[in-house]
């Protein structure tokens, strides 16, 4: 097994390799890799259905579409993130305790109690420690989870949504659960670096024909080009879901409003608007534009209407 420490802290390069590896290579690998702060959704989960809009857009986080399964995750530089890529069998693809046991036992080994719960997750004491999914490609299995170590709780709890009342979809949803951070547990390591370090060094020890890996020239340039034309683009990111219904009672211009959109492929399919004239008016006006704050914002611009940020995401 490869064993791979990822020097680049970038979402988008980190998802794609974990894709260019797990396709264009018939090798196993373990990868351990640290992203800036991102949202990372399941592959069948809608967005503006998961994350805080209004939270996530003010404060610049990128939304990222994985290619497995699963809820949504926060990631930020208080997050360890693991990779298993191997061979399987037919039958015995989807196996969430077989790849969290080896993180489990590297947890008790430095003295936390971590137990696998429910469908995919690891807990301490009762708390979330760690999320998982899984995608199979032929006869090669994905696993990748999260660690939280020392995540920013209170922006991982501000960037998700808590109601999502206003959307019906056949999207996937979260399971939203109470986490902790494992810094408080494990104050030997100083930081998430030398737990990771220490990780990585647990697993060459104890896992079978583990040995380290470096990503070849020829891996990289790959990676980027697919973070380029797939996890940068708002047709897989955001367009890529399932559709949805929307509705949402408000006020505008100190009137009673409300606010039906149907949303296929990203994409404002039906609007209906009521309230005020001159917000009912632009209801045509929104059908074909993509359902993202920029796009509502313009057409706002365009027939030069009052556009608070409140009026913007009542849409959303």
């Amino acid at each position: 097994m490869f064993c791979i420490t990822l020097e680049s802290t970038n979402p988008f390069f980190n998802l794609a390799i974990e894709e260019i590896l797990l396709k264009n290579t018939k090798e196993e690998y373990l990868i351990l890799g640290i992203n800036t702060s991102s949202v990372i959704i399941g592959k069948h989960q809608s967005p503006h259905i998961e994350i805080n809009t209004q939270f996530v857009t003010e404060n610049k986080i990128p939304v990222l579409r994985r290619i497995s399964g699963g809820g949504t995750v926060y990631h930020d530089q208080g997050n360890l993130n693991f990779t298993f890529i191997r061979k399987s069998e037919a039958g015995k693809q989807v196996d969430f305790r077989k790849y969290t046991q080896p993180v489990i036992e590297f947890l008790r080994s430095a003295g936390v109690d971590a137990r696998f719960e429910g469908k995919n997750d690891l807990k301490v004491d009762g708390l979330k420690i760690s999320g998982n999914a899984e995608h199979v490609h032929r006869n090669r299995v994905l696993h990748h989870g999260t660690l939280l170590f020392s995540t920013s709780l209170d922006i991982l709890r501000n960037s998700l949504r808590k109601d999502a009342s206003c959307y019906t979809s056949r999207a996937v949803g979260s399971n939203p659960s109470s986490v902790t951070n494992l810094n408080s547990m494990l104050s030997q390591y100083k930081n998430i670096f030398e737990f990771r370090n220490v990780m990585m060094e647990y697993f060459l020890k104890n896992l079978p024909e583990a040995v380290r890996y470096e990503l070849t020239e020829n891996e990289i340039t790959e990676a980027e080009a697919l973070a380029g034309s797939k996890y940068r683009s708002w047709e897989w990111n955001w367009a890529y879901g399932p559709e949805y219904h929307f509705f949402k009672q408000f006020e505008y211009s100190g009137e009673p409003a409300s606010c039906r959109l149907y949303v296929a492929e990203g994409t404002i399919r039906e609007c209906v608007l009521a309230g005020p004239a001159e917000l009912v008016k632009i209801s045509e006006k929104l059908i074909g534009r993509r359902h993202m704050v920029e796009d509502i914002r313009e057409v706002f611009r365009q027939e030069r209407l009052p556009a608070s940020d409140v009026s913007i995401y009542n849409f959303f």
